[in-house]
């Protein structure tokens, strides 16, 4: 099944048939909604609204491992992750797709793994997005004619309010093309997970660098996103349309060198938790 976790913007997929809202329990309390399930494009899908209908939470608030588990135990293999995000560099305008390849992390706090208890796993993050399923949401991107650049680096900062401009400088002068307030921890759990992840992001402003422009602000941002979400419901629809699962592809299989805890001295209930995870590995070598 595909997945896609999507921002403001996103929350209305018209073209879904066979819709079903399913709740979710998970070990980690409870997603930011229900997700809705159903067909596009011929394709299963199941849609995840990130901050909750009616955009109820902060960044800060969002339970990403709940989302990610939700979505996982639904049956996801592949999860794209559309998200609003300011523009570091001149060449990305407002209305422009994104697909960043690297990530920057300027948040606190917040969970970003799965594992603890008594179980310890390093998965591999150099490459912290699924070069098969960004290849296949960038092909889908083109084919409806948007503007769309491939790669980039996505820093994430902690939020709710917007960089400063000292800090959009500071971005800049890092190497950084968009700045965003969700994704990493969603990237990072995905890899945990075993799913193949990529991000569209939807570019809405120029932060706050430009010193010619007023300061970005959440009204302005907004009527970007009125205009740039139906061309992310279109490229979802041909990605959904064009989507072909790969058992074989790298990210499904990250826990096989990732685990490093001798299993036997693993809590019985942190194996519990973690049944969901450690399936397949568990699978395979018995």
């Amino acid at each position: 099944m595909l997945g896609i976790i999507g921002g403001t913007g996103l929350y209305d997929m018209e073209a879904l048939e066979d819709r079903e809202s399913v709740r979710v329990d998970t070990p980690f309390g409870p997603p930011s909604d229900d997700i809705l399930t159903g067909v596009l494009a011929g394709s299963r899908l199941a849609f995840l609204p990130r901050h909750g209908r009616g955009h109820r939470l902060l960044p800060s608030e969002l339970n990403s491992r709940a989302n990610i588990w939700a979505l996982k135990k639904l049956g996801v293999d592949s999860l794209v992750s559309v998200s609003a995000v300011g523009s570091l560099r001149e060449d990305i305008a407002p209305g422009d797709l994104v697909l960043p390849d690297q990530f920057i992390d300027r948040t606190w706090g917040r969970e970003s793994t799965f594992f603890g208890d008594g179980l310890v796993a390093h998965v591999a993050f150099g490459d912290p997005v699924c070069g098969q399923l960004s290849a296949r949401v960038f092909a889908a991107a083109e084919a409806g004619g948007a503007r769309i650049h491939r790669g980039g680096t996505y820093v994430c900062i902690q939020g709710p309010a917007f960089s400063t401009r000292a800090e959009s400088r500071l971005f800049r002068s890092w190497g950084g093309d968009v700045v965003g307030m969700t994704n990493l921890p969603e990237a990072r759990l995905a890899r945990e997970a075993e799913l193949c992840f990529a991000t569209l992001a939807l570019a809405t402003d120029y932060d706050c660098w430009r010193e010619e422009e007023a300061a970005v602000d959440a009204g302005s941002i907004m009527e970007v996103l009125a205009a740039n979400a139906a061309v992310a419901r279109d490229v979802v629809a041909r990605v959904a349309g064009s989507y072909d699962p790969r058992p074989g592809c790298d990210c499904q299989r990250v826990l096989d060198t990732a685990l490093v805890s001798d299993r036997s001295m693993v809590p019985a209930e942190t194996n519990e938790k973690l049944a969901l995870l450690l399936e397949r590995v568990d699978r395979e070598a018995s």
